[in-house]
């Protein structure tokens, strides 16, 4: 039997940042590269969050059903028991993709205990946004709209809908939703004290959304641009909705995908006996988590790979962890962004230009390489491998020919530095960055496919994030031996899935080029 090339058949595909680090594009690699072994990628496994995790997979952009999608031989596109998945947003994903030749339902398999977020869920959104920055005055969180803070509300609260309540007869989950209406219109009418003409008009602002959201689909006629109207579900007296049509319209949904409810346990238990390797996809990033991360611009859910041995329902034991990042940084929302770049920078004007939220379309807001971030990510999450993409973004063009800047360390006022990011995010927010600089090139880099063809400046910027993130990941300890520390397995030099560089020297390698430049 040939020897698995990772440490193990557990795979995490995880971002070390903010989130939009390119983690779909992963997927396609990792099972190209076991393609033809008996440790073949069978199931990718979507671990957290929902309809709020934008990625791209080979030129497909997903948000609900995992990226494996694009890849014809995966047996298994699982949704693991610690994702929030609307049943209707299973449709309208997979319908286009289905009508694009990639088989979807079939291979679709939705743990039992997956839970149920659905329109209420998305009401509350709403209403809370409302409260925070209305009613108290606050900053918005930056949420998407997309109901996922009060679905995992619901599983902290013991009030949780599951896909198996589908299987369970119309009775029981009719009973159900009638209580999540009832608890939810209270909530927006009394606690989020939302008035009546800005309830009736989330109706619209959420169907204007999810219009635009389904464009394609409508376009080839796959589905009424009615099934968008979300009016359908407003009540006729203020704060009431007609529970009866949405109850018939999320059961309809629902047990039309009851062949495709199961164990996913089961499932992922089965195939790694067999010896086939399970790919497991997580929304966000390391720095979104509900707990590591910096409240409340956070997810609701876990990001990280411990979260795989939750939603997957298997025991824990060795997986081997892949860390995603961008060779620039990004966010979106209301952050603390410490290395955030001035708006009229040449480079913060070519790069707004490709950064766009695959979920919401929002602008995303630009900064240098932080490394603190990262290596903090390494340090207290771990992973075995690096993938660091949209590394030809940084090429010199136009009116931008600069030194390229990556943060090292923080520092405060009285110039104390420190390491790793703090945690607490008073002291966070009145840090600024210390930073080394590196000189660019002009070299398009975009056809180069393998790293010693990349230009001399290229391969040691690449060779100083490395560097960088180690330094902070050991900080204050014992450096790993040169063959355990983690590798930058791909290099992103482009979009397409084609655009990578598979040969990135050793790490150690890359420490010397680093000290040496």
């Amino acid at each position: 039997m040939s020897l698995i090339p990772f440490s193990s058949q557990l795979i995490a595909d995880v971002g070390i940042s903010f989130g939009d680090e390119g983690k779909g594009r992963l997927v396609p690699e990792v099972c190209e590269e076991l393609a033809g072994t008996p440790h073949a990628v069978s199931t990718v496994i979507k671990v957290n969050g929902g309809a709020n995790s934008g990625h791209t997979a080979a030129g497909v952009k997903l948000n609900l059903l995992p990226s494996g999608v694009v890849e014809r031989d995966i047996a298994h596109l699982a949704i693991g028991s610690g994702v929030v998945a609307d049943p209707r947003k299973v449709w309208w994903e997979a319908a286009p993709l289905e009508h694009k030749g990639y088989a979807v339902i079939s291979r679709l398999a939705i743990d039992e205990r997956t839970m149920v977020a659905d329109f209420i869920h998305r009401l509350l959104d709403l209403a809370w946004e409302h409260y925070r920055s209305v009613v108290l005055q606050e900053e918005p969180r930056g949420s998407t709209g997309r109901g996922i803070t009060p679905a995992y509300a619901d599983e902290v609260g013991q009030w949780q809908i599951t896909f198996s309540d589908f299987l369970a007869g119309p009775n029981f989950y009719a009973r159900k939703v009638a209580q999540r209406a009832d608890r939810a219109l209270r909530t927006i009418q009394h606690v989020c004290q939302v008035d009546a003409e800005t309830f009736a008009g989330f109706f619209d602002k959420l169907s204007v959304a999810e219009r635009r959201a389904n464009e394609e689909a409508i376009a080839l006629g796959l589905f009424p641009e009615s099934d968008f109207d979300f009016t359908a579900f407003r009540g006729d007296a203020p704060f009431s909705l007609n529970v009866d049509k949405l109850t018939a319209t999320y059961w309809d949904a629902g047990t039309r995908l009851a062949p495709q409810i199961c164990e996913v346990r089961e499932l992922v238990r089965r195939e790694l006996a067999a010896g086939r390797t399970v790919l497991g996809e997580f929304g966000q990033a390391y720095w979104l988590d509900k707990r590591h991360g910096y409240s409340p611009n956070v997810t609701a859910s876990h990001t990280y790979t411990p979260e795989m041995f939750e939603s997957a329902g298997v025991p824990v034991q060795p997986v081997h962890t892949f860390g995603v990042a961008k060779a620039y940084d990004t966010k979106v929302g209301t952050h603390t962004f410490i290395t955030q770049m001035d708006d009229a920078h040449p480079l913060t004007v070519l790069l707004k230009k490709l950064e766009f939220g695959s979920t919401t379309g929002r602008q995303r807001m630009v900064g240098w390489f932080d490394a603190v971030e990262k290596g903090d990510a390494l340090r207290y999450g771990g992973f075995q491998d690096l993938m660091i993409n949209k590394t030809d973004a940084l090429t010199h063009r136009g009116e931008w020919n600069g030194e390229l800047l990556i943060c090292t360390a923080y520092e405060d006022a009285n110039g104390q530095r420190y390491a790793h990011v703090p945690r607490n995010e008073a002291v966070r927010k009145t840090l600024k960055p210390v930073y080394t600089r590196h000189p660019g090139w002009t070299e398009d880099i975009c056809d180069v496919r393998h790293f010693a063809d990349l230009p001399a400046n290229a391969r040691a910027y690449i060779a100083a994030m490395m560097r960088s993130i180690l330094d902070v990941a050991y900080e204050g300890g014992t450096w790993p031996a040169d063959d355990e520390l983690p590798n930058l397995r791909y290099l992103g030099v482009g979009p397409e899935p084609s655009q990578l560089i598979k040969d990135v020297p050793p790490t150690a390698e890359l420490i010397k080029l680093a000290t040496t430049s």
